[in-house]
């Protein structure tokens, strides 16, 4: 066992004790403060169609609160689809997707932490003055300044994603001024909503630095976004936040596999903290399909992970550690959605490479698409690439017995909010441009 493991496991051995209990304690404190004028706003735009492309799809298609912020597939179906969750379909006729979202969509609770350092699953957000804008993202020197922190730098990217919310070149302008350069197209949906006069209203109102609607950039619109991610999907109210508060034991499976997870099973050498991550990068050689994300100049349809954004070999494959609160609501589970249960990725963690060679494709939860049936799995069906993917893998494997396996996910269950997971604002029922609500 590597020493940086050994570290990992005599820290874990001391949480299962109980003797860092305060220090996992999670407070209002811990969040970023939000306004709630701006989160109304955001509320809305959220659910508005009006911020993509073809104005057929919005942040709330895919992060819907009847699925606790996720969509419930492996990997989305974004601009082009028709439906919501694991009913939506991959559209028809010219209108079809032209790809599947790369990466599965993860669950938006808390990040609006202040501890949050990076976001995404390859990290492609985090705090630098490498561009003079006080974050590194896809945008580099392009993207817009004054943006207040990071998860307002995030709400702007599936903006600019054809997969998700924009669209082909040739379909919309917005898609067009992207295809030239990421940032010409903000000015354009920032015009959009800024000539609606119920946001119109609105933001005048909350937003201080501005008089007029004409004053309304995208900085504006992200801030709201943020605001309202921050504020709904707050959650730190399961029964393991009333354990640590010292409100009454955990069930008796769910403290077996509380001492398994923080313990023997070694689940919190990455999932660490308050919010069981450490926000770092690792390889567990989940298996490979749909259309993956590489570097600009590599031709495979495969998923490189870390190394895509940071270009350091010493990153294939690698991805962030997911935060678990209230993971027992988002299946299905890792970067691509590759297994349905948790115990199924419970499971993969303990024998990485096993579980890769065990794997079906059948296990993946795709919206049938008949166009992409050839390529869907090309990347696992090349022997030289799974080679690749084996050879890199960050965990080393643990045997556990089929209870204990069954009392860790007891206490994954056991991170589930109660009140926090219907949100404060909920989902609109209408929005200001008129547009359908999925």
């Amino acid at each position: 066992m590597s020493a940086n493991w050994q570290r990992a496991g005599l820290a874990a051995s001391v949480i299962a004790s109980g003797a860092f209990a305060d220090d996992l304690r999670i407070t209002q404190a811990d969040f970023l403060p939000f306004d709630p004028a701006k989160a109304a706003i955001g509320q809305l735009l959220f659910y508005d169609p009006i911020l993509s492309g073809n104005r057929n799809i919005s942040c709330g298609t895919c992060h819907n609160h009847d699925l606790a912020s996720a969509d419930g597939l492996s990997l989305g179906i974004g601009e082009g689809g028709q439906g919501i969750g694991t009913k939506r379909t991959a559209g028809t006729g010219s209108d079809r997707i032209e790809r599947r979202v790369p990466r599965n969509a993860p669950g938006l609770w808390n990040l609006g932490a202040r501890e949050v350092r990076v976001l995404f699953h390859d990290g492609r957000i985090s705090r630098s003055d490498d561009y003079g804008t006080g974050f590194d993202s896809p945008a580099e020197e392009f993207l817009p300044k004054g943006l207040p922190n990071l998860l307002a730098v995030q709400a702007l990217f599936p903006l600019t994603s054809e997969t998700e919310m924009t669209g082909s070149p040739e379909e919309n302008e917005i898609a067009g001024r992207v295809n030239d350069r990421i940032d010409l197209a903000w000015p354009i949906l920032a015009k959009r909503v800024r000539s609606i006069p119920g946001y119109a209203e609105m933001f005048v109102r909350s937003f201080k630095d501005i008089e007029t609607a004409e004053e309304v950039t995208i900085v504006h619109i992200a801030t709201a976004l943020s605001d309202f991610i921050n504020a709904e999907w707050r959650s730190h109210d399961s029964a393991y936040d009333a354990y640590l508060r010292g409100d009454g034991p955990l069930s008796s499976a769910a403290e077996r596999g509380r001492e398994l997870f923080f313990g023997e099973a070694g689940c919190a050498a990455c999932h660490s903290g308050k919010f069981l991550t450490d926000q770092n990068f690792h390889a567990l050689a989940l298996p490979h399909f749909g259309p993956g994300r590489t570097r600009r100049f590599d031709p495979y349809v495969r998923d490189v992970g870390r190394m895509g954004e940071s270009d350091v070999l010493e990153d294939a494959y690698r991805f962030r550690t997911p935060s678990l609160r209230n993971v027992s609501l988002t299946a299905p589970y890792g970067h691509n959605g590759a297994y349905p249960t948790l115990e199924g990725i419970i499971r993969h963690h303990l024998d990485p490479l096993a579980a890769l060679e065990a794997w079906k494709t059948e296990t993946a939860a795709l919206p049938k698409a008949q166009w992409l049936e050839n390529v869907d799995f090309i990347a696992l069906q090349d022997r030289r690439e799974r080679d690749r993917l084996k050879s890199r893998i960050d965990i080393e494997p643990r045997r556990l017995k089929a209870q204990d396996i069954s009392d860790l996910v007891s206490f994954l269950h056991a991170l589930e909010g109660t009140e926090s997971i219907k949100g404060r604002l909920g989902k609109p029922v209408s929005v200001p441009s008129g547009l359908k609500v999925d």
